[in-house]
Formats: structure tokens, sequence, C-alpha cells
């Protein structure tokens, strides 16, 4: 089977057909090797496609029942998680992190507050040296390491991209609160549920489903140029897994919510669906309309001081801003993973869309793969 033979599965309501199109056209073109797309409107599943390749020698097609390392795409997942407890009235935003997770309290983050883990500017973007990628996986080692150190600037004046350890930082307080590690409470009381097929630390008895990811080229930056001591430098060292680290068993069976969430955009879209459609996703309510508007509270507008773009950040999600394909004053919350994945939640029209691939291309936050199938929703929404 050629390139130009690979079908589309799955459904597509004819408004969105383009959507249909511009997957066939990525999987023909071998800019995807295999993907998933998915859309809901107002709660409806109105596309739900997939196709191509699960391996990258072309003999395993991607299946109905397909998952991928979605890498920061698990941002948003860790951040509803969050918002539950919100909700709930059990984690308050503004509360000092240390009232949950004590040891935080360390080498002058005292007055770090929950939120400023949520939108990236706690000055805590990645873990000290020395550290390597193993000391992520275990959980009472890289939180320890974390509330030992001291932020990179000044919390709350900026964000600066929590790109490894925002899971470990967010999903400490979530232990805390509930007893529970971020993949225990995403599990039990989100994706159990809502019976989504998201997975934060995978069980070896899935790994069979699992498209292992094509590395992507190296990150359009020079880091010979930049100095040593910023937090660029300092978050993409601390640590620096290649992409291959997903194909390991250590890797998928950690409690990495940053990072290593695995699902399809079937998945993706049915939990974060629930931001669209007034907290509701099918019969069970996961979050309230004043919950939701809560996202949309600006934490920070800046140039990003680790991703060196600018960034606008609400609570736990990226919010319209200058060189994103958005209106800038749209009701619309996102995020991205490195590689290309894409999480689009778009409170004016109803409307979720999620895409969710493995071979990964050069951007940290959504490429121009997932920016055509957004466009084209967008066209079919309006």
């Amino acid at each position: 089977m050629s390139d130009l033979d690979v079908d589309v599965h799955g459904t597509c309501d004819p408004r969105f057909d383009e959507m249909r199109e511009v997957l066939a056209a990525n999987l023909a073109s071998g800019a995807d090797l295999g993907a998933s797309v998915a859309v809901v409107l107002h709660g409806e599943p109105v596309v739900d496609l997939w196709g191509g390749w699960a391996d990258h020698e072309r003999t395993k097609p991607w299946e109905a029942d397909t998952i991928v390392n979605v890498w920061s795409t698990t941002k948003t997942m860790m951040a509803i998680s969050a918002l539950v407890l919100v909700d709930r009235g059990e984690l308050d935003p503004y509360q000092k992190v240390s009232y949950y997770w004590p040891e935080f309290a360390q080498q002058g983050k005292q007055d770090i507050e929950v939120r400023h883990l949520l939108s990236h500017t706690s000055g805590v973007s990645g873990w000290d040296q020395p550290v390597v990628v193993e000391d992520i996986y275990d959980w009472e080692r890289s939180t320890s390491m974390l509330a030992a150190q001291a932020p990179w600037w000044e919390p709350g004046t900026a964000s600066g991209y929590h790109a490894l350890n925002q899971g470990h930082l967010v999903g400490e307080v979530i232990r805390r609160i509930t007893g529970r590690k971020l993949g225990e409470f995403f599990a039990a009381e989100i994706a159990g549920p809502l019976g989504a097929d998201f997975h934060i630390g995978l069980s070896p008895s899935e790994f069979h489903r699992v498209a292992p990811v094509v590395p992507p080229p190296p990150l359009p930056i020079d880091m010979a140029t930049i100095d040593p001591s910023s937090p660029m430098i300092r978050t993409f060292t601390g640590p620096a897994p290649g992409a291959e680290a997903s194909w390991t068993d250590a890797w998928r069976q950690a409690d990495i919510g940053a990072a290593n969430g695995h699902g399809n955009a079937r998945s993706v879209a049915r939990v974060q669906s629930a931001i669209t459609n007034g907290g509701a996703v099918g019969d069970v309510q996961v979050l309230s309309p004043a919950t939701i508007d809560r996202i949309f509270d600006v934490q920070s507008d800046n140039v990003d001081l680790v991703l060196g773009i600018p960034e606008r950040f609400g609570l736990g999600y990226g919010l319209p801003c200058d060189g994103m394909p958005f209106a800038p004053d749209a009701k619309l919350c996102f995020w991205g993973g490195w590689g290309g994945s894409m999480i689009i939640n778009d409170v004016d029209h109803g409307m979720t869309i999620a895409y969710m691939m493995n071979r990964m291309d050069a951007g940290l936050v959504g490429d121009s793969r997932g920016f055509d199938l957004v466009a084209a929703a967008m066209t079919a929404a309006v």
C-alpha cells in the first residue's frame, strides 16, 4: 500500500468534510504517519476520524483504539483535574502552595500560589542540576527535589513554560489534598466516569495499542547562543529526554502529568468538551460554569522566558495571544504538545477540537497540520 492509498476511517458530519480532506492530504503527503482528529460540538461528537500507520515500518494500521504519547497536551488533563478540586472547594488557586505542601516553602518559595503553578509563573520551570530523566519517574524523589530548590525568577512576574515538571508540581498538591497521585485521581474522577481512553501512567496491558512517536527534528533553538543560566536553557536541560524516552516501559508507566499522557483525539476531545458544554460530558457534570469562567482569568501575558515567544496564560490553559491564529478576544483556551498534538476549547462556539498523531514535527505547541484542521473546524462551525 502506498501513502496515496492510506484511507481515513471513522465518522464525520458532512459540515466538517474539509477536516477529512485535510487529514487525508496530510497522510498522503507523509506529513502525518498516523493520526486521529475529533470534534465535539455542544456535547455531541461530530468528527471522529483516524488513519495511517501506528508503527514506523508501516505494517500496523492506526486503529480506532490506537493511542499515542501526546506530550504536553497532557497538561490540559492535569489542569482539568485541578479544576475539579477547585470546583469542589478543596483547592483554592489563590492559596499558597505551602498550605497544601508545607515542604515547598523552602528557598524563598513560601509565597508561591497554586495559580502560579497552573500558569507557568512560579519560577520553578524545571529541576536544578544534577538531574537525569530517571529521577522524574520516581515521584518522591522528583517532588522532593522541586520542594528543595529556589525559583529561577521572581514568582508571579512572568511566565516561563514548566515543560516537564508542571504535572509533578500540581500533582503533588493534588496528592496532598486527595491522597492520590495525579494519574490515579484523573483515572478515578475523570477518565473512568466519562469512559475516556486517556491515561497518565499507562498499564503494560495497554502497551500493544501504543503508536510509538517518530522523533522530531531538533528544536528551532540555538542553545549555544543563549546564556546557560537562563530559564530557557535550565528548563530544556533539566532534564532533557529525547522523544525516544517515550518508547520505554519506565516512561509509559510513570506519572508525568506534563508530558506522558497516552490517548487519542476522541478521548482528549471527550474530556475537554466539558469546558465547551457548560461543564457536562453526557450525564456527568465535571465542572460548574463558574469554574470554567476562572480559566479565563489572565495570569500572565508576556514573552515567555522559556519558550521565547508571546504567551498568555489563564488558569491551566493558554489563551489567545499574538502569533496564534485565533481572534484575540475569543473565549477560547488551548494547549498542544511537543511535535504537534493540539486541543482547542472554543467556548464561544461550544466546540472542542483535538488532533493527536505519531509523527512529530519541530514545533513545541502545535504546527500547521493541527492549525489547518482547527481552521477547517471553525469554518464549519460558524
